[in-house]
């Protein structure tokens, strides 16, 4: 199975995969949905997501959805002020 990956315009740490290139079944709530590329059925998803658990997503509701961690920045350490 060819599986198509997208990301949600509205909330860019939002993902998804779906069984077609038009993404016809993701959530409109979400939307819109931008394509992001493919994965053929020789192709492991990423993230070392279950492509099982992904293709019985897509067979049972039409997608599957997953969302990237937000990036925090790491507070910037003082320098130490050096004597004169």
């Amino acid at each position: 199975m060819q599986i198509y990956m997208f990301t949600s315009e509205a909330s860019p740490t939002l993902h998804a995969f779906a069984g077609d290139s038009s993404g016809s079944k993701l959530p409109e709530s979400h939307g819109p949905w931008g394509a992001a590329g493919t994965l053929r059925s020789d192709e492991h998803p990423p993230h070392r997501f279950s492509r099982a658990k992904i293709e019985q997503a897509i067979k049972i509701i039409g997608f599957q959805l997953w969302r990237m961690k937000p990036t925090i920045a790491k507070p910037k350490r003082k320098k130490k002020a050096e004597a004169a």
